[in-house]
């Protein structure tokens, strides 16, 4: 899977902007603020129809544009041919008064977001990507999420119908402890929410074992083999037993054993959510919200044995982080038969000699990859003659010619 051609129209400090993209390495070399990191996160927001560094979709729309325009838009259009296909990608968006409206196209077809996510598939590294492994439970659950809805339709589908259902269940809950109300409105809503709830953590489950399993080879190949990564899989609730009576939810996990079989079939798991929601069922309703589920999960980055997230050094964690970024592009390639297009921001900057071959070698197995940098000597001669070069300043893009 490539893109043959990218367009951007007004999208951050890029007015016009029409590339055609051959296979293979791609390098974008600029000062910062240029606009190297905004055309990878053209690709990517393309990929998934979200920004990854703005709250809101008009912080994509160029600044000046915003400012003179009575209807400011930004469009990012591609080209995207798959081993048996060609296709067509746009997604609009046009700030209309005070709110915004996203529109989708496919071969110009109009559809949902979920309906494009997974036709271009991309893998994105950014240097703030180390938060991965050292910020909150929800980054990685985001992160999660979005991988698995770049190769399961079926994963992103019950997370959409898990998200409304919990939504709707904290309300209620709010409301039963408000007026003293009836437990027992809570059956519909618990059911609904043990069966898309446990698609999601079997399915969150296998895709942890599959990443660790690639992960821990990204990983010896960058530390020169000097240290073990594994990724371990914490879910809110054991998904192997059912809970005892007057069980809690540990506040924490005291020891970390990644797993090492598959999760048990959903219609197990289903039934073990199920009763996880009954037995805590009081102190949901005296809180007002759903205690146990997916929304509440994790997963932790282990070297040799040790919390990444408590206890690693930044050299350890952003290794953590790329490894399992790179684990990533093998378990699209191995699920969906196309190699995801890689993105690269700055990748090369905190690494040592040793560790850029590794990742210049992980590159040259991708199908397209496009990486930024603020020096053409990040990358080594040979990597560069191989490479498309480009010049970025100022929303604008020159080919290099190495000398």
């Amino acid at each position: 899977m490539h893109i043959s051609q990218l367009s951007l129209t007004n999208y951050r400090n890029y007015s016009r902007l029409t590339l055609d993209l051959p296979l293979g390495p791609i390098l974008l070399r600029g000062d910062n603020a240029n606009g190297k990191t905004n055309l990878l996160e053209a690709v990517y927001f393309l990929s998934t129809t979200r920004s990854v560094h703005t709250r809101t979709d008009q912080q994509l729309i160029n600044w000046i544009v915003l400012r003179q325009e009575t209807l400011p838009f930004t469009r990012v259009e591609a080209t995207v041919k798959t081993r048996f296909d060609t296709f067509k990608l746009a997604v609009t968006v046009v700030r209309e008064g005070n709110n915004t409206r996203k529109d989708i196209r496919f071969n110009g077809a109009k559809k949902r977001a979920m309906d494009i996510i997974g036709k271009l598939n991309t893998v994105m590294f950014l240097p703030e990507d180390i938060e991965l492994v050292t910020g909150s439970p929800g980054i990685r659950r985001r992160y999660l999420d979005s991988t698995l809805c770049q190769i399961n339709p079926d994963y992103c589908a019950a997370l959409s119908r898990y998200n409304k259902v919990l939504t709707q269940r904290n309300a209620l809950l709010k409301e039963l402890y408000k007026r003293n109300g009836n437990p027992d409105q809570l059956f519909y809503w618990d059911e609904q929410l043990a069966r898309d709830g446990a698609t999601l953590m079997v399915h969150r489950h296998n895709t942890i074992l599959d990443l660790d399993a690639v992960a821990r080879q990204r990983h010896r190949d960058l530390s020169g083999g000097l240290e073990g990564l594994r990724l371990h899989y914490a879910p809110s609730f054991d998904l192997y037993k059912r809970p005892q009576p007057n069980y809690q939810l540990p506040l924490l996990m005291e020891e970390l054993v990644p797993y090492s079989t598959a999760a048990p079939p959903v219609k197990e798991v289903r039934e073990t959510f199920s009763s996880y929601l009954i037995n805590a069922r009081q102190e949901e309703i005296n809180r007002g919200v759903t205690v146990v589920g997916p929304h509440r999960d994790d997963f932790h980055f282990l070297v040799d044995g040790i919390d990444m997230t408590m206890y690693g050094s930044r050299g350890q964690q952003r290794t953590a982080a790329l490894s399992t970024k790179l684990a990533e592009v093998s378990l699209m390639k191995q699920t969906t038969g196309e190699t995801p297009v890689l993105l690269l921001d700055d990748v090369m900057s905190e690494l040592d000699a040793n560790r850029r071959e590794q990742v210049i070698h992980i590159v040259d197995q991708a199908g397209q990859a496009l990486l930024t940098t603020t020096d053409w000597e990040d990358f080594n001669q040979d990597f560069r003659q191989r490479a498309k070069l480009y010049s970025v300043a100022m929303g604008r893009l020159d080919l290099f010619e190495t000398p």
